[in-house]
C-alpha cells in the first residue's frame, strides 16, 4: 500500500501529553539495530517525535539527526549533545548522499509520503546501511477481564475516528512496500508497570480519540476509565505491546 498524501498532523495540539505517556522502546532493540548498522556514526530518526527513539540511539550513535514534520512535536524532546534536530518532512532530510548508517522510523511510518521517503532513505543510506521502522497496536494487559473493554473503546467507541492508515499500524507494517534486502529480527515488546491514570493518559493521546473529542465536543475516556476501576484494582498493572518490527540492508548501487 503507498500513501502519498501530505503530512496531516494530528499531534501538535497534544505534544506534551504525548511525550509524557507514550511508552518506551526497549533498550534491546536499539542494541540489535546498531549491531546490524555498518558503522555508529550517523542515525537519522524521521518523524522523531519528542526523541523516544533519538535519544536511545544517541547514547549508541556518534551523531542523531531527528527530523520531524511537527516542531511542536520536537520541542518536546529533550536536549542531546549528540542529537541533531530540526523540522522538514521525511521526503527532504537535507542530508548528504550516503551519509547515514542507520535510518529509523518508530510508529509513524503510516504518516510518511511513501514511496518519496523509501527514495529519501536509499539515497542518504550508505551502502549496506540498515533502515528499520516499527509499530505496536494495541496493548495487552495482565487481567482478560479488561483486554475485551479496551478493544471495545477502541474499534466501536473511536474506532470510526481512526485514519485509514492506521490500518498499516493493525497490519504491522507487513502490507508496506519495503524496498531494501529484509532481515529477519528478534521479537521485541514493551512492557511497563502502569496505574489505571497511566493507561487513560495513554489512551487520550490516540489520534482517534483526539478527533472523537473534536467531533463530539466530550471525552470518552472518563466513561472508560470508570467501566475499568472495578476491575483494576489498587496499584500498578503489566501493559505490553509487542512491536512489529521490519529491517532492512541498503543495497549497493540503490542510491537513486
Amino acid at each position: 500500500m503507498e500513501l502519498t498524501k501530505p503530512f496531516a498532523d494530528h499531534f501538535s495540539a497534544i505534544a506534551a501529553a504525548y511525550a509524557a505517556a507514550r511508552p518506551t522502546y526497549p533498550p534491546a532493540l536499539f542494541a540489535y539495530l546498531a549491531e546490524l548498522a555498518p558503522a555508529r556514526g550517523r542515525a537519522w530518526d524521521c518523524a522523531a517525535g519528542n526523541g523516544q527513539a533519538a535519544l536511545p540511539l544517541a547514547e549508541l550513535f556518534e551523531e542523531v539527526v531527528a527530523t520531524d514534520a511537527s516542531a511542536s512535536q520536537l520541542a518536546q524532546m529533550p536536549a542531546h549533545p549528540r542529537v541533531r534536530r530540526y523540522a522538514g518532512p521525511a521526503e527532504a532530510s537535507g542530508l548528504a548522499d550516503a551519509s547515514v548508517d542507520l535510518v529509523t522510523v518508530a510508529q509513524a511510518l503510516h504518516w510518511l509520503p511513501l514511496p518519496a521517503f523509501w527514495t529519501e532513505a536509499r539515497r542518504v543510506l550508505r551502502d549496506g546501511g540498515v533502515v528499520a521502522v516499527w509499530c505496536y497496536g494495541i496493548q495487552r494487559l495482565d487481567d482478560p477481564e479488561m483486554d475485551p473493554r479496551l478493544e471495545s473503546f477502541y474499534g466501536s467507541v473511536v474506532g470510526p475516528y481512526w485514519a485509514p492508515e492506521r490500518r498499516l499500524v493493525e497490519t504491522g507494517y507487513r502490507t508496506v512496500e519495503f524496498p531494501f534486502a529484509e532481515l529477519p529480527p528478534p521479537a521485541f515488546d514493551m512492557t511497563l508497570e502502569w496505574t489505571l491514570a497511566d493507561l487513560l493518559a495513554y489512551v487520550r493521546t490516540w489520534s482517534a480519540t483526539n478527533a472523537f473529542v473534536r467531533a463530539r465536543g466530550y471525552d470518552p475516556v472518563e466513561a472508560l476509565g470508570i467501566e475499568l476501576a472495578p476491575h483494576w484494582g489498587e496499584g500498578p498493572r503489566q501493559v505490553r505491546w509487542p512491536l512489529s518490527v521490519r529491517v532492512g540492508r541498503s543495497r549497493p548501487g540503490s542510491t537513486p
